[in-house]
């Protein structure tokens, strides 16, 4: 009998009820809330009477719609100039107060992106299944759990039942051999994955990264692989379990203590692949293969090395991708055959869900230090993932290298990741963001996402264009 994939055994140890036709009932650890998906959630259950069926196994701050400015946010609630915004956070806090759910709110030096604060308040743990309102929820897989996004009918049913409607997906190990080279990030490792094999090619898979590479990463960097595996397609992406996993748990507010830690890390250790499990597809990158990344188009698929050239649609047999890569490029404002170096940038984003971690400002700081932004770029903004992450900074004396420098340091949030609060691009502004999606009006309407490691937007913060991280500083 063959061995089990970490993902094999995740679904076990969580499976309450399997039926024939394939669909199944699974167990939920932990909900994750904010407030866009969420008020109809609450008021679902409501209406049927119901209440939370594990009040503790909820978390919430909202993170969407707050705003980042100093300013704004100083005055809390009241400071929220968007209407729709308030109230959507003022239903968060009313709900979560009414139930008696943990909140991180606004005013809270803990509040931040949930998927952020999840992993930093020992929220996520290996071994837990997790769900959230929002797509990128496959973050917490980086620690060994199994993460995914669901719906706002699926939120109430998960507050009133703490179980999952769900059918299990097939395996997929996206194996990254060897090491990364200098200025080659773990965004650059995820989005070279999804530009090999498109934004579809993992659906109806899991997906767990393995790889020596993958090994090396960081923690904040496998959460980073993790929190795009939905940009391939998968619902899901997890990363096996080791030292450096269980020490970073170790300690934080929500992990267990004591004798419980003992126990859970013993548990924590067996969730590996075994080795001699079997997945239903495999794909293998060699890392010394990475440059840095940057998208160019409008899907993350469409991507590539700094030093490359972007594609002549008119090179392209298929005449379905072909007309694709034509209005790509009609949107973005760029021609086939362009060298991406001559990309220009007016605004600048180093923030979201996928790279606002302290690793992730530590990195862009080290490129900034010493340097000004360039006149040609209109605004380059740095927003923390959440409060704690902005007092480390801040202790650091990162934000004075980046305002130093000419970037508008913000408070934690989602920002200009999707455009639901004031920070927007304007028609036709080509923008570096950290972010993870880069769909037409994506962070506002008619604006030009080029998706990048932070190390990259900082680089062409200073230069005005996207640059060779590698070459910075070389004569």
């Amino acid at each position: 009998m063959a061995g089990k994939t970490l993902y094999d055994k995740l679904w076990e140890q969580h499976l309450v009820k399997q039926r024939p036709d394939g669909t199944a009932l699974i167990y939920i650890d932990r909900q994750l809330i904010h407030e866009v998906t969420s008020p109809q959630a609450f008021e679902g259950l409501r209406l049927a009477g119901r209440k939370p069926w594990r009040v503790e196994a909820n978390i919430a701050t909202p993170d969407h719609n707050v705003p980042t400015t100093t300013a704004e946010r100083s005055a809390g609630l009241a400071g929220i100039a968007d209407n729709v915004s308030r109230i959507q956070i003022q239903t968060l806090d009313d709900n979560c107060d009414e139930l008696g759910i943990t909140e991180f709110k606004i005013d809270d030096r803990r509040q931040g992106i949930v998927h952020v604060v999840g992993p930093e308040q020992g929220a996520t743990l290996p071994g837990q299944t997790i769900v959230c309102g929002d797509s990128h929820t496959s973050t917490h897989g980086a620690l060994g759990a199994l993460a995914h996004g669901i719906g706002t009918s699926e939120v109430e049913h998960v507050m009133a039942t703490q179980c999952l409607l769900a059918k299990k997906m097939k395996n997929m190990l996206v194996r990254v051999d060897g090491q990364l080279r200098r200025g080659v990030t773990a965004k650059d490792m995820i989005l070279a994955i999804i530009g090999k094999i498109g934004t579809a090619g993992g659906t109806g898979y899991a997906i767990e990264f393995g790889g020596e590479a993958v090994r090396a990463l960081s923690m904040e960097g496998r959460m980073t692989v993790c929190n795009m595996a939905i940009e391939a397609g998968a619902r899901a992406g997890m990363i096996a379990v080791d030292e450096k996993t269980i020490e970073y748990c170790k300690g934080r507010p929500m992990a267990p203590k004591g004798e419980l830690w003992e126990q859970a890390a013993t548990a924590w250790r067996d969730l590996v692949s075994d080795d001699d499990a079997v997945f239903d597809k495999t794909v293998v990158l060699d890392a010394a293969d990475i440059a840095p990344q940057v998208t160019w188009g409008s899907s993350p698929e469409l991507v590539g090395a700094i030093t490359d050239r972007i594609p002549e649609p008119a090179e392209e047999k298929d005449p379905t991708r072909r007309k694709s890569l034509e209005r790509a490029l009609e949107y973005m404002g760029l021609e086939g055959g362009q060298p991406i170096k001559n990309i220009p940038v007016e605004k600048v984003f180093i923030g979201s869900c996928t790279n606002s971690r302290i690793e992730d400002l530590r990195a862009a700081a080290d490129v900034v230090k010493g340097h000004k932004v360039s006149d040609k770029i209109k605004l380059a903004m740095v927003v923390p993932g959440s409060g704690l992450v902005q007092e480390q900074a801040e202790a650091e004396g990162l934000h004075e290298v980046f305002t130093e420098a000419g970037f508008e340091w913000r408070e934690p949030g989602c920002s200009m990741c999707l455009a639901m609060n004031a920070d927007k691009l304007e028609p036709g502004e080509h923008c570096a963001s950290t972010s993870n999606r880069n769909f037409e009006g994506r962070q506002g309407f008619g604006g030009r996402s080029h998706l990048v490691s932070p190390a990259m937007a900082a680089a062409a913060a200073i230069a005005g264009r996207f640059i060779d991280i590698r070459e910075m500083g070389e004569s």
